[in-house]
């Protein structure tokens, strides 16, 4: 069973995400414990790249602030190699295939392995290009997270029935970022993952509030937030780590009340 499965086997799991680097990889290490010392269950660490096409300007910025700042994916790893002391609660890179590809499949996952990378989300990596790649990975156990899109449309029973780890079902068309409604018939989606998997199903893309959260818990098996801690990382810089905490905590509350 993939490590992953640890983050929802006590109800509902909130993932939080955090860009490695930003404002440096000391403060980056307090972050994510202050995450998990809130309650989240799953972390995603963002690898920094240049053209995060994915991505809204919050986190765009916050890549740009780590590699003005000297992140480097060998730094990223001397990261999880010290979280990974600290904490079992499993780890996700969130990057894209450029960073991956120059590192070597082999030795980057080799890395992961060996470290405690649990999985990896790379959000331009098209489904039907993922074989090389998801060969090496599974190689070396680790899990690539297959994102589900308003638009994967009939893609969805291929994709669910081939997913590990969980899934990632994306809440809304566009790029990452705060919304203040998420339109998307989120339940029929789910409804038809649920009929060809029973991998665990994560939603992200928007949410930021105890309330979005509590909602999107009711019918999914996590709840993934991003921009909204970035954003609290951009206000508070180094000073971030209570607020992050205390941020974390009041989600995974909204979402623990739906178990």
């Amino acid at each position: 069973m993939s490590k992953i499965a640890q983050a929802f086997k006590n109800g509902k799991a909130f993932i939080g995400f955090v860009t490695a680097g930003d404002p440096s990889m000391e403060k980056s290490e307090e972050f994510i414990l202050e995450m998990i010392r809130g309650g989240a269950d799953l972390v995603e660490i963002g690898i920094p790249f240049s053209d995060p096409m994915a991505e809204g300007l919050v986190i765009q910025e916050a890549d740009i602030r780590a590699l003005s700042a000297g992140a480097t994916v060998d730094k990223i790893f001397d990261l999880v190699a010290s979280v990974r002391q600290k904490t079992e609660v499993p780890l996700v890179f969130m990057t894209y295939l450029n960073p991956v590809f120059n590192y070597g499949y082999p030795r980057f996952f080799a890395r992961c392995a060996e470290l405690g990378v649990d999985g990896i989300i790379i959000p331009d990596l098209p489904y039907e290009e993922k074989g090389e790649l998801a060969e090496v990975a599974a190689g070396f156990g680790v899990d690539v997270i297959s994102l589900i899109a308003p638009t994967s449309e009939q893609r969805i029973q291929q994709i669910a029935k081939e997913a590990t780890g969980f899934i990632y079902v994306v809440s809304s068309m566009g790029v990452t970022g705060m919304r203040s409604e998420i339109k998307t018939d989120l339940s029929a989606i789910l409804e038809v993952i649920k009929e060809s998997s029973t991998i665990p199903t994560a939603v992200g893309f928007g949410i930021n509030t105890p309330l979005q959260a509590g909602e999107i818990a009711k019918i999914a098996d996590g709840v993934i937030v991003g921009s909204a801690i970035v954003k609290i990382i951009e206000k508070h810089g180094e000073n971030a780590g209570s607020y992050i905490y205390e941020y974390v905590r009041s989600m995974k509350n909204a979402v623990r009340e739906q178990d």
